[in-house]
């Protein structure tokens, strides 16, 4: 579905697309794009002037997610609408939807719903890979609860999961918050911001990581 104009899907993008068709919860779609160099030559032109990343492979990744998000967008009649990027750095959707964009070094992941269905969502994609161990005081805290026995790759976990709660939280509290701002409780799937913010948790482990944190109306 989103490999793109004279592209047939990769393996790793068929593999994963498949995952997320069973990932999200009613209402809302995911849908994956591989990167390939000359993603950026999608990049419409409603987009240019705020999506300004000088190196390549960044504008390429930056492309292929909206790639993604414009394929879910068609079940809407909006598959040309523009996805600009406001000063915050947040996708800006059309009205009525919400959405969210996010890629690691090789895959592109968008979602999107009808605001009217959820508050706010957020997605993140990280490579099933264990998280650096100096990265691990920073990210865990004695608030997250992990499955025992726990290890790096449960820690690469909640690193994806309060990227996406922060995703989802940030357009509308506007606040910058920390990893210990976010609580994520992995084996129950749910989230708890600073400000009193819950949100549910899908969690797809294969064949990336990917974690979608839904906010319901």
């Amino acid at each position: 579905m989103s490999a793109g104009p004279g592209a047939f899907p990769t393996p790793d993008e068929a593999a994963l697309q498949a995952a997320l068709d069973h990932l999200a919860p009613p209402g809302i779609r995911i849908a994956c794009r591989a990167l390939r160099a000359g993603d950026a030559a999608h990049l419409l032109p409603e987009e240019a002037g705020s999506i300004t990343a000088r190196h390549p492979a960044r504008r390429d990744a930056s492309v292929a997610a909206r790639w993604a998000a414009r394929q879910l967008l068609k079940a809407h009649g909006l598959g040309e609408a523009a996805i600009p990027r406001a000063p915050s750095g947040a996708p800006i959707w059309p009205a009525g939807l919400t959405g969210s964009l996010a890629h690691d070094e090789t895959m592109a992941v968008a979602a999107l719903g009808r605001i009217d269905v959820m508050g706010s969502l957020g997605v993140d994609v990280e490579p099933p890979e264990p998280l650096s161990p100096d990265l691990l005081p920073l990210v865990v805290t004695a608030a997250d609860r992990l499955p025992e026995p726990s290890d790096l790759l449960a820690a690469r976990l909640v690193f994806c999961a309060k990227e996406a709660v922060y995703k989802a939280v940030y357009p509308l509290d506007g606040q910058i918050l920390d990893y210990g701002d976010i609580a994520v409780d992995l084996p129950l799937r749910r989230a708890t911001t600073r400000s009193g913010r819950q949100l549910r948790l899908f969690i797809c482990t294969v064949p990336r990581l990917v974690v979608l944190a839904v906010m319901e109306v």
